[in-house]
């Protein structure tokens, strides 16, 4: 049976998880399963690969860009593109909150965030996605 494009890229992030291990793949994981909770129409892909990276930073997108997924020696950081022009009324961004545009949360070893809220972050970025799509058109 042939793969679709989007198992192959859910493939590249599976493959991507499992070269991290531990408990930050177990974190990102978990995430993931969020991020897709809350936008079952979201897509994922890994992307920039480079040689100190080859098999890239994990992508999840719906219009655009939602946010990257990287895994640091003590954090697994998640950064959305358009953080900025987010309402985060529970604080979950934690990290770049300097920036015009991207904001990050940063996630240490037996911390996760609070779920429906980190969904209602997800849910809010591809609505920005979306009325940015739209602007330009």
């Amino acid at each position: 049976m042939k793969q679709t494009q989007g198992e192959a890229f859910s493939s590249l992030v599976d493959q991507r998880l499992q070269s991290i291990g531990g408990w930050r793949a177990e974190t990102l994981a978990q995430m993931r399963r969020m991020i897709h909770e809350a936008d079952p129409q979201i897509t994922e892909d890994c992307k920039w690969s480079k040689p100190t990276n080859p098999m890239g930073v994990p992508v999840w997108s719906h219009a655009g860009i939602v946010c990257t997924g990287e895994a640091y020696k003590q954090t697994v950081k998640l950064t959305f593109m358009r953080g900025a022009a987010l309402a985060d009324p529970q604080q979950l961004f934690n990290a770049s909150l300097e920036g015009n545009t991207r904001r990050a949360i940063d996630i240490r070893e037996g911390e996760l965030p609070d779920a429906e809220a980190f969904k209602a972050l997800v849910r809010a970025a591809v609505a920005e996605n979306l009325r940015a799509g739209a602007r330009k058109s």
